[in-house]
């Protein structure tokens, strides 16, 4: 695990994800994303209303067993708060190690049982997991006892669907009896991708939940979007993916990403030092919605991050003005 040596992680005022559940109608979290969700994402949006942010997810295995799979893939600092990690496994010791080794740098765990991709599902991760109750709740049965059922360092799961709804019913069911924290739901099965949520499958599942909070996800790009479902489903918290992608301030009420959402993204990429291809391709997703496909097709030929200083200054700072 790396961590800014400037700025070591050390304890600060800020809500603890339960608290945050228990102080707010609908808590706003940034779903964990690969190659999107790293640090400085993260605190790109926690300018902008963003309560709760996501690690992108993490392979439990290689990160327990190699300090270099760590310092990769997790990346830290002081105001980093609150913030889940998000593991992939297929194992208990696995998962429940992983959570040992970021419980003092982070604010809970949360098992991926929704990421829909085939080599996923082959290893035994993601959505291959939905269908394996007492192995899903086991992992968290060991996890939180590993963390000597300290209630302020959450483990949560995530899931999708499945095409029989008594079944996720079931699994939900058995999660609260195992203790996990809160769920979170993608509406959709793990044969879809971008057709319509299941809301009404997803109001039927929530309705069933008693003991644990529950988190929607999907088809959520406008604040008034998370307003909506959050107020059908009687649901605690929101996910935001591809939405805060295109729109980091989505969370603030902003349409669109605003100008000072992108100097903030070049203040923070710069602060702390960001390699280019992470820097060029969060701004190519929040200028998606802000530059015709001309300016957007040129936009992605640039290669180094004075070009593309030179492009905004030209092309959207000055229109500013």
């Amino acid at each position: 695990m790396a961590i800014d040596s400037d700025n070591p992680v050390k304890l600060f005022e800020y809500k603890k994800p339960l608290d945050l559940f228990e102080s707010s109608d609908m808590v706003k979290i940034c779903a964990p994303m690969v190659r999107y969700t790293k640090l400085q994402f993260r605190e790109l949006i926690r300018k902008y209303d963003c309560d709760l942010a996501y690690t992108p997810m993490i392979m439990s295995n290689s990160f327990t067993r190699s300090q270099k799979a760590r310092d990769i893939e997790f990346t830290t600092n002081s105001t980093d708060r609150p913030l889940i990690v998000q593991f992939a496994a297929n194992n208990t010791n696995d998962f429940a190690t992983a959570a040992q080794f970021v419980r003092d740098c982070s604010d809970g765990v949360e098992l991926n049982c929704g990421c829909p991709q085939k080599w996923a599902i082959q290893e035994g991760v993601g959505a291959g997991l939905i269908d394996k109750n007492d192995l899903v709740c086991e992992m968290v049965k060991e996890a939180r006892k590993r963390l000597n059922y300290d209630k302020d360092f959450t483990v949560a799961v995530k899931i999708r669907l499945h095409e029989d709804l008594s079944k996720t019913i079931d699994l939900c069911r058995q999660l609260e009896s195992a203790g996990c924290s809160y769920l979170t739901i993608h509406a959709r099965t793990k044969h879809e991708r971008h057709e319509p949520i299941h809301l009404d499958q997803l109001i039927l599942v929530a309705d069933c939940v008693k003991q644990m909070p529950v988190v929607a996800n999907g088809d959520l790009f406008t604040l008034e979007d998370c307003k909506r479902i959050s107020k059908q489903a009687n649901i605690r918290g929101v996910m935001c993916a591809r939405g805060l992608l295109e729109n980091p301030a989505l969370f603030a009420g902003y349409e669109t990403t605003p100008i000072e959402c992108i100097k903030d993204w070049i203040n923070i990429s710069l602060n702390i030092g960001t390699p280019f291809q992470y820097f060029h391709q969060v701004l190519s997703q929040m200028l998606q919605n802000i530059l015709i496909k001309s300016e957007r097709r040129y936009f992605n030929t640039l290669i180094s991050t004075s070009s593309v200083l030179d492009f905004l200054n030209e092309n959207i700072f000055f229109k500013e003005t």
